[in-house]
């Protein structure tokens, strides 16, 4: 079976790599210390999904969580990348959804074990169109997610703790990045647990991006 392609980009996905506690607020609001290097995990593909699509709660789950995020994709195959050359190996920059099951993820945490399952479900990973670098600019990027249209996440480039340049310059270090791999970057503060009937939609509001689903 194929791999679903980057919306905007035509390009196969490939991996996902997912950074954790890139927002200060983020991790005081998970009660975790601030990283001194990026935390990375990853999803499958099966996780990816697209605007207007139905994601539904794991029956194993009592407790979905959202987290908008920005997402990058890469379109040149790269390994030690410099922070210098490293949006040259940006294609197009698009808004995802990490969904992730807390219960299981604490439990996980608690143990000493990895957090694959808690952020692996499918449909967890919906992602946007995706536009060039060169259709943003200079400027920050503010990413918002509302439920059913009430805002609960806004934040912007400026909050990262590792930008997009030292994640991709990182990762290159322990990953050869090829392209159709997508990099979430990590989340702003204001996750909170999801319902069945919800509508989640996460937008980049500047940039006219945004992906919107139905929780089932």
């Amino acid at each position: 079976m194929n791999n679903p392609t980057i919306p905007g980009l035509n390009i196969p996905i490939r991996n996902i790599y997912c950074i954790g506690r890139n927002f200060v607020d983020h991790a005081k609001e998970m009660n975790a210390e601030t990283p001194s290097s990026p935390i990375v995990f990853l999803k499958p593909t099966s996780s990816i999904c697209f605007d207007s699509s139905t994601v539904f709660i794991p029956k194993q789950s009592n407790n979905v969580h959202h987290e908008g995020e920005i997402v990058l994709a890469i379109g040149a195959s790269g390994k030690n990348i410099t922070e210098e050359s490293a949006t040259d190996y940006i294609s197009g920059i698009g808004v995802g959804i990490d969904f992730t099951a807390r219960d299981l993820q604490a439990e996980a945490k608690k143990a000493g074990l990895p957090w694959s399952v808690a952020k692996g479900f499918d449909g967890f990973a919906p992602i946007s169109e995706f536009k060039p670098l060169s259709h943003f600019g200079p400027d920050t990027i503010q990413v918002e997610l509302s439920v059913n249209d009430q805002v609960r996440q806004s934040g912007n480039t400026d909050q990262m703790i590792f930008s997009f340049q030292k994640l991709i310059s990182y990762l290159s270090t322990i990953f050869t990045l090829q392209p159709g791999d997508l990099i979430f970057t990590g989340t702003p503060a204001g996750v909170s647990a999801i319902e069945s009937g919800d509508t989640v939609k996460a937008s980049l509001p500047n940039h006219e991006l945004s992906v919107s689903v139905t929780i089932q």
